[in-house]
């Protein structure tokens, strides 16, 4: 029987899945729910012809599949980003396979606002205030009437525009392959990337990563914000250029920043954001929830299946096969 692991699944979110629990008739099946150590890494995975990755948790790097030698198959949830060598999966004969159901993009909309409301209404610093015993009513900015600047308009930012229109605010939004009719499809409207910056009071970020996008919201555009402006980042963090970020927070150049992605994941202890007040920091949460860990399951397990039965699907290097013959 063919021997499976997911690793890296932290939450313990896909044991009970369906899909899940489909593979795990099929397949020998192994489910790792913390981090694989280096040192016990070619001993947990020994045997195991198949991974599941839960997005960038696991990094695959050349020594990663020197542990595997029994590797044929990495099933992504979602794309195959810079966390695989591709170089090296393709020396070893593994597979990539890209899970493009992909996961609900609802989880990251969802935190969007949350960090909007967050820090524009104060939220974790009034709980923290109450808490030691301060009862400080913050004076609260609210969503309806300001202007909403969206910088990517994909299938997330297309449903921000969206809530955003359904909060009563004014919707402008930039791409690079953007339209006024695309964005009437909202309720918005179509800008340049510089007025999103320059006169937007809440700027969201929604571009996927990639050779085009990295550092396009560089410190040029950042400076253009006002000083009432919040930023938001629920994409990548690479998109931006965060040292510039960090220096308008810290100078109050800008009102303040939600954030859940960062250069540096976990942030270093050290990292001046947390020294700031003007600021909502999250994890990279945006999309381990419920309904996204059930979608990526899915497009995943849909892979293995594919592989099983000799018909690989949505395989990214179809070159490495032929290392394998």
């Amino acid at each position: 029987m063919t021997r499976v692991a997911i690793l890296d699944d932290i939450h313990d979110a896909l044991r009970d899945l369906p899909s899940v629990k489909r593979l795990a008739e099929r397949t020998d099946l192994v489910i790792f729910t913390q981090p694989l150590a280096r040192e016990e890494r070619a001993e947990a995975l020994e045997g195991v012809e198949a991974v599941i990755t839960l997005r960038e948790r696991s990094q695959l790097d050349a020594a990663f599949f020197a542990d595997a030698p029994s590797l044929r198959l990495v099933s992504q949830t979602g794309r195959a980003g810079p966390h695989i060598d591709r170089d090296a999966a393709n020396r070893a004969g593994v597979l990539i396979a890209e899970g493009l159901g992909g996961g609900t993009s609802s989880s990251t909309i969802e935190l969007t606002f949350a960090l909007m409301m967050s820090i524009m209404r104060r939220i974790p610093q009034s709980d923290a205030l109450v808490r030691e015993g301060e009862w400080v009513v913050p004076y609260g900015i609210g969503l309806a009437g300001k202007t909403l600047g969206l910088v990517g308009f994909g299938r997330i930012g297309k449903i921000v525009g969206q809530l955003g229109v359904a909060f009563e605010m004014d919707v402008q939004t930039w791409s690079r392959n953007m339209t006024g009719a695309r964005a009437a499809e909202v309720g918005a409207r179509a800008a340049s990337i510089e007025d999103v910056m320059r006169t937007s009071d809440v700027v969201s970020v929604h571009l996927a990563l990639n050779d085009g996008t990295r550092g396009l919201v560089n410190a040029a555009l950042l400076r253009m914000m006002r000083a009432h402006t919040y930023f938001i980042n629920t994409a990548r963090a690479a998109v931006t250029d965060e040292a510039a970020l960090v220096e308008l927070l810290q100078e109050r150049r800008i009102a303040g920043a939600g954030l859940d992605v960062f250069m540096q994941e976990p942030l270093p202890a050290d990292h001046p954001l947390l020294k700031l007040d003007n600021v909502v920091l999250t994890p990279h949460i945006g999309w381990p929830a419920d309904a996204s860990y059930e979608r990526f399951a899915e497009g995943a397990v849909a892979n293995i299946e594919a592989w099983l039965d000799n018909e690989p699907t949505n395989v990214v290097n179809p070159e490495a096969a032929a290392v394998r013959r």
